[in-house]
C-alpha cells in the first residue's frame, strides 16, 4: 500500500470513528430527551389523575353534604308533622272532655283569667249552648265565696241555711262587684274556650289560641318525649 491510500485508510477511519462518536452522542441525546419527555408526561398525567381525583373527591363531599342536608330537611319535616298531630290531638281531646270536667276546666280557666269579675264570656255557638251558663254560674260561686262572709254551720247544711247563703252571695257580690260575670249573646268560631271580654279589652282564652302562645314552650320537651333528647 502506497503513501496515498495509507492516508485515505487513516482519514477512513477517523471519519468512521468520528461519525461512530456522533452517532452515540446522538442516540445519547435522544435518549435524554425521551427520558425527559416521558418524566414530563408522566409528571402531566399524575397531576391531571391527581386533579381529577380532588375534583372527585370535592364533588363527593358536595354530594353527602347535600344528602345529609336533605335527610335533616326530611326529619325536620317528619318531626313537624308527628308534633304537628300531637298538638291536634290535644286540642281535640280538651275539646271531647266530659262536660263536668270541661265546666271545671273553663272555670278554673275563667277565674286565673277574669280581672274585674265583671266580664262577659264568649264561647263557641256550640258551647254556648251546652255549658256556657255553668261555667259562668261556677265561676261566680267560687268568685263570691272568696269574698262572701260564712254561715254558722247550724245553717250552711239547712234550706233556710241555703236560702241565706244564696242572699248573702249575692249581697257579696253586688257589694264588691265581684262575681259578675255574664254570659254574651254573640259567639265566636272557636273550637273550645272562650273569649273574655270587658268593654274593649279581650282576652283570648281559646283553647287553640293558648296552645299556639304555649307551643314554642312545650314544644321541646315534646319534642324531647317523642323523639329522645337530641345530641348537641
Amino acid at each position: 500500500m502506497d503513501g496515498m491510500e495509507k492516508i485515505a485508510a487513516r482519514i477512513r477511519e477517523d471519519a468512521d470513528r468520528e461519525i461512530a462518536r456522533m452517532n452515540r452522542e446522538t442516540d445519547e441525546q435522544i435518549a435524554a430527551l425521551q427520558a425527559q419527555a416521558q418524566a414530563q408526561m408522566d409528571k402531566e398525567r399524575a397531576d391531571i389523575l391527581s386533579r381529577g381525583e380532588r375534583a372527585a373527591a370535592e364533588r363527593l363531599e358536595r354530594l353527602k353534604s347535600a344528602a345529609q342536608m336533605e335527610r335533616r330537611k326530611l326529619e325536620l319535616s317528619a318531626k313537624q308533622e308527628v308534633l304537628d298531630e300531637a298538638f291536634r290531638k290535644a286540642l281535640e281531646q280538651l275539646c271531647s272532655l266530659p262536660d263536668q270536667e270541661y265546666i271545671q276546666l273553663l272555670t278554673a280557666l275563667a277565674l286565673r283569667a277574669a280581672s274585674t269579675g265583671r266580664e262577659q264570656l264568649i264561647f263557641s255557638q256550640k258551647d254556648r249552648s251546652r255549658i256556657g251558663k255553668a261555667v259562668v254560674v261556677a265561676a261566680n260561686e267560687a268568685m263570691v265565696k272568696q269574698v262572701a262572709p260564712e254561715l254558722p254551720d247550724s245553717l250552711a247544711d239547712s234550706k233556710v241555711g241555703a236560702f241565706l247563703g244564696k242572699v248573702v252571695n249575692s249581697a257579696a257580690a253586688q257589694i264588691t262587684g265581684t262575681g259578675l260575670l255574664t254570659l254574651s249573646e254573640e259567639t265566636r268560631p272557636i273550637q273550645g274556650g272562650f273569649i273574655l271580654t270587658d268593654g274593649p279589652v279581650e282576652v283570648n282564652c281559646s283553647f287553640e289560641a293558648m296552645l299556639r302562645l304555649q307551643r314554642e314552650q312545650l314544644e321541646k320537651p315534646a319534642a324531647e318525649i317523642l323523639f329522645g333528647k337530641s345530641e348537641e
